[in-house]
């Protein structure tokens, strides 16, 4: 981290992540849904849960209408 921030000039000391990350619309559905996919399979795939659901706070749960610890408004509510 102390690397990365002396490499950027926009930093004092240190970098956390990445700066130059390429925003992406989500102006469909499927876009919303690979989206949702990818997020709610990053503690699968970093070896923390074996199914998304199980991961205590993923919105997962709330997809398959098991309680999760916050509320969300649904994808498919929200493009009509």
């Amino acid at each position: 981290m102390e690397r990365a921030g002396r490499k950027n000039c926009n930093n004092a000391n240190f970098q956390l992540w990445r700066q130059d990350s390429q925003p992406i619309e989500l102006d469909s559905l499927k876009k919303q849904h690979d989206s949702l996919d990818y997020i709610h399979n990053n503690p699968v795939e970093a070896g923390i849960v074996e199914k998304a659901e199980d991961y205590l706070y993923s919105s997962a749960r709330n997809y398959l209408d098991i309680k999760g610890k916050i509320e969300i408004s649904k994808i498919d509510a929200m493009l009509c």
